[in-house]
């Protein structure tokens, strides 16, 4: 998996055993889990992809580069779990998506109105270099049916972290927020799940900027812990026609990416706050728009949320999430899953179905007209 923060690869090696039907029928336990950093310059080249002066000639390039990535990031997991890629029955890579269109747009193939989504690293690179089978390009299916190809995550989130009594919510917090609503012994129709809005990357952005890109995040959340909120910027940015907007819906870079830390950075600047203050702020930005659509979208007040991802180690915005919501905030290491593993397991999980041919994607999440299996396979030489 790698993911809207452009920090790396992570890999997980995973035994997946199916002893039932839908997303509930998968067991699963992580045998390794790794990260393989991105050079400065590489993420600097896709950061670059994903903007609006990315080239065809830069994504061209980048899709194969990355293939060669995922496929080392492959090697270490199955080499940290003591294992050879003679013994992996099957990758699946989400590849780093460099566009991402959740509005339906008019394009030149008549009337309809189609949303759209680009992950680059080619599966049958990684296919070719490790002699795995590959599952890859996994979102273009739900969009093929109406979806909007994100999120995903809930259909592991239904293997991992459902209960028969408690009602959870995983909230992931990586570059983007999202949640998956688990309420009592769900089936996969029960389920809902969205893009909360900004999670680590306006927090990253702001970071960046003001150390001229020296940081790229705010370690322990001690610039956060350090600052005093502007409650009235906060209002000003909680003001946003994404937060009010119904789900299904997903955003991603195009959105809170740099061209919104830059205007957020100038807007506390304006307001003379502190580097502190601003980072404290774009922080309760994340804890507080992830409480707002609790309180909005949600049947009811949950009995607990289960953070994973990124800023499940950022001490500030977990507190600041614990303070806004009406619930048991946990990190979901004490669920047996390592928070910086949960998306990379949930891929692996996907690619298991899609090698079973069990529909993975969430229609209630992704507003998917049907279900479908997602995922291209790639056979190895």
């Amino acid at each position: 998996m790698s993911g809207t923060s452009l920090d790396g690869v992570d890999a997980a090696c995973c035994r997946i055993r199916r002893d039932g039907d839908g997303p509930r029928g998968y067991d699963v336990s992580v045998e390794s889990f790794v990260t393989r950093p991105y050079d400065p310059a590489f993420r600097e080249r896709i950061a670059a992809a994903c903007g609006e002066a990315g080239t065809v000639a830069d994504a061209c390039e980048l899709n194969v580069a990355l293939g060669a990535v995922f496929a080392a990031a492959a090697e270490d997991a199955a080499d940290a779990a003591g294992l050879s890629l003679a013994d992996v029955d099957a990758i699946g890579s989400h590849g780093q998506t460099i566009r991402h269109v959740p509005e339906p747009q008019s394009l030149p193939v008549g009337d309809d109105r189609l949303r759209s989504t680009l992950q680059i690293g080619d599966g049958s690179v990684v296919a070719e270099r490790t002699g795995v089978p590959t599952v890859a390009d996994f979102r273009t299916a739900d969009v093929a049916v109406g979806g909007h190809g994100a999120p995903l995550v809930p259909f592991a989130d239904l293997a991992l972290l459902a209960d028969d009594t408690r009602f959870r919510v995983a909230q992931n917090v990586g570059g983007i927020a999202n949640c998956t609503a688990l309420p009592p012994d769900p089936t996969r129709g029960d389920v809902s799940a969205f893009d909360t809005g900004p999670g680590n990357m306006v927090i990253d952005g702001v970071v960046e900027l003001l150390t001229d890109g020296e940081r790229t995040y705010d370690r322990d959340g001690c610039l956060a812990r350090a600052g005093t909120v502007d409650e009235a910027l906060l209002e000003e940015c909680l003001d946003d026609d994404y937060f009010r907007s119904e789900p299904p819906k997903s955003t991603g870079r195009e959105r809170f990416g740099r061209a919104y830390a830059r205007k957020f950075l100038d807007a506390c600047r304006a307001r003379n706050l502190s580097d502190e203050d601003a980072v404290a702020t774009a922080t309760a930005l994340t804890a507080r728009s992830i409480a707002d659509a609790y309180r909005r979208f949600l049947p009811r007040t949950p009995d607990e949320v289960v953070v994973s991802g990124g800023g499940a180690y950022n001490p500030a915005l977990v507190g600041m999430l614990d303070d806004a919501v009406e619930a048991e905030v946990r990190t979901v290491n004490e669920y047996g899953v390592g928070a910086d593993e949960k998306e990379a397991v949930a891929f692996a999980l996907l690619a298991a179905a899609a090698m079973d041919g069990v529909p993975n994607n969430v229609p209630e999440a992704t507003g998917a007209s049907r279900p479908v299996v997602m995922g291209k396979r790639c056979p190895p030489r």
